[in-house]
């Protein structure tokens, strides 16, 4: 009886033993890391609130990556360096963002550049990043939607395009190491949008931009970004952009469109205020992106 009762007892330690550690887990959590952003009004999070509305909100896909990722087995910290208007010249070379620029709770960066600034801050936590995004490129083409020869002018900016991205995915992988998680983000195909106006002018536009992105901006982004072992998601494949205009639906107030337009219309504000920037389903869709580019944890 007494063997008995001591066995019982142990068992009973072991038990209270492994409890007590788990309620001490429950109460030191994992340590949160930190999660680096960088780029233009996406990693801001612009909207329009209205027809003449528009500001920086907490919509934005880098404000959504946290919750997200939680459910792979981390907990991220945002630290926000984006700024509205940025290019890819722009992130190397101009110095401080207006405050009004900077996204909800941003970091200000003064008298240096957005890419030294998020440089420094690296550095200076290494060991405690566990993920860098980088949203740039998209201010780089915009105004070739309304060049004469759309094509050729998206042509000659991949140039500037894929020798600034790659000193940018350079640059932050050497400031944050070797094995932090890089990973670069391109665009839906908002310009698909244009297609909802009707003329024959805007839907070449539409079945213009559509090349301009599979053929020439996504390439030299995936090519720049892999230079510097960073990842990249094509946010304009896994928005529909590629899907064949021959797939057609109808959508008020427009009738009926191609699917991917249908789509564009849906994640963002382009057809109905010609607003390039995301609805917040839109920047969810490249959250949920990026937060798969992270090992899940267990």
């Amino acid at each position: 009886m007494s063997r008995r009762l001591g066995l019982l007892a142990c068992v009973f330690v072991t038990l209270l033993a492994l409890v007590s550690a788990g309620t001490a887990a429950a109460r030191h959590p994992r340590p949160a890391q930190l999660y680096v952003s960088l780029g233009d009004s996406y990693a801001s999070g612009f909207q329009p609130t209205g027809v003449r509305s528009k500001r920086n909100t907490r919509n934005g896909f880098a404000y959504q990556v946290a919750p997200i990722a939680a459910q792979r087995g981390y907990r991220l910290s945002l630290v926000n360096f984006g700024c509205g208007g940025a290019t890819t010249t722009s992130l190397i070379e101009r110095k401080g963002c207006p405050r009004r620029a900077l996204g909800p709770g941003g970091r200000a960066y003064g008298h240096q550049t957005q890419l030294a600034a998020a440089e420094r801050f690296l550095r200076r936590h290494r060991g405690q990043t566990a993920l860098v995004t980088v949203s740039i490129s998209g201010n780089d083409v915009t105004a070739c939607a309304r060049a004469s020869d759309p094509v050729s002018c998206v042509a000659t900016a991949a140039v500037k395009i894929r020798k600034n991205v790659t000193a940018i995915a350079k640059g932050l992988r050497r400031a944050a190491g070797p094995t932090v998680r890089i990973v670069g983000t391109t665009y839906p195909d908002v310009i698909l949008g244009a297609w909802a106006n009707g003329d024959s002018a805007s839907q070449s536009l539409a079945s213009l931009s559509v090349v301009a992105f599979k053929s020439l901006i996504n390439p030299t982004l995936r090519s720049a970004y892999a230079s510097a072992h960073a990842g990249f998601v094509d946010v304009t494949a896994a928005s529909g952009s590629y899907i064949p205009f021959s797939q057609t639906t109808t959508l008020f107030p427009y009738g009926t469109v191609p699917v991917a337009v249908e789509r564009i219309c849906e994640l963002s504000y382009y057809c109905a205020f010609h607003d390039i920037h995301l609805r917040t389903d839109g920047y969810h869709l490249i959250a949920d992106l990026v937060a798969r580019q992270l090992p899940r944890r267990h």
